[in-house]
């Protein structure tokens, strides 16, 4: 399927505290999306670090997520696994808690075949009535998705997308090339999302717009205009920021990032750590130069 989502979605950090997760804090950042024009937030993916939370806790985010929300945006939810029988049970739990959509990483570790990877596809979408993304980032999972899977799996009826975070903008290509027509394609790497909206992207989903939403949306509207003169120039300027928000994994930069915005982000759970000091004053002096207010 086409169209399901146009524009810039921003893959959410979760905000934690010492009884679970810090919902207050969670609405104030949802709010802050959708002041900046965000069309979707993205509940639960890798930056929203599921794999460290109880499923009481992914509840109460997605729950918070849907309420907050409350219909002026997308929310789409995480619901991926290296079992697909937990991704099916993920991606249920979601649709019944109100998820307009879900985002099912590839399976990871067990580096499943193309027959295996394409089951997986067809069996969580199967279970669900909503649409569903395909999300390649074989950096974190240890399995690529080709051009020739994913070509098969567009197929698929409620197969929205695919985020693409391979990395190679050859295979990239490849791969628009293939579902060109069937489903979509969305940028799952910043520091990429300028070529592939070029190549035929309708949507980014993005670590980077936590901090600079408006920035982000703007970056897709450029492009969507044609006016690829200020795509590039709005694209160059937001490079150093994102390079400082991959300084260390995602999400222990672009968490110290948003307490530094002001907002109560919390640190990473283990074994993640807090930023480095090197690191957290070089995310400072870059979102200071694009003209974020450092509050922190």
């Amino acid at each position: 399927m086409t169209g399901f989502l146009k524009g810039s979605a921003t893959a959410m950090i979760t905000p934690f505290c010492e009884g679970g997760v810090a919902l207050d804090s969670f609405r104030e950042m949802i709010e802050y999306q959708i002041a900046g024009g965000t069309d979707a937030i993205v509940v639960l993916g890798t930056t929203g670090e599921p794999s460290v939370m109880t499923e009481a806790e992914r509840d109460a985010a997605i729950a918070c997520a849907v309420k907050t929300a409350a219909g002026r945006i997308a929310v789409i939810v995480g619901a991926g696994s290296n079992c697909t029988a937990t991704a099916v049970e993920h991606a249920k739990r979601a649709e019944t808690l109100g998820a307009d959509g879900i985002l099912a990483v590839t399976p990871y570790y067990n580096k499943c075949t193309k027959r295996g990877v394409v089951e997986y596809y067809r069996t969580v979408c199967a279970a669900v009535r909503i649409p569903v993304i395909a999300y390649n980032v074989p950096s974190r999972t240890g399995f690529n998705l080709t051009p020739d899977a994913a070509a098969e799996i567009a197929e698929i009826p409620n197969l929205a997308g695919i985020k693409d975070a391979c990395g190679n903008m050859e295979q990239t290509l490849d791969t628009a090339r293939r579902i060109r027509g069937k489903c979509d394609l969305y940028s799952g790497e910043d520091a990429l999302n300028l070529p592939i909206l070029c190549a035929g992207g309708t949507a980014l989903v993005s670590v980077l717009s936590n901090l600079a939403p408006r920035a982000v949306k703007e970056l897709t509207e450029r492009v969507f205009a044609g006016d690829l003169a200020s795509a590039n120039a709005l694209a160059d300027r937001l490079f150093p920021l994102a390079k400082a928000c991959f300084a260390e994994v995602n999400p222990i930069p672009v968490k110290a990032g948003m307490n530094l915005l002001g907002f109560r982000a919390g640190v990473p759970r283990a074994p993640l750590t807090e930023i480095e000091p090197q690191n957290l004053a070089a995310l400072k002096t870059a979102m200071q130069a694009f003209g974020l207010e450092v509050k922190a």
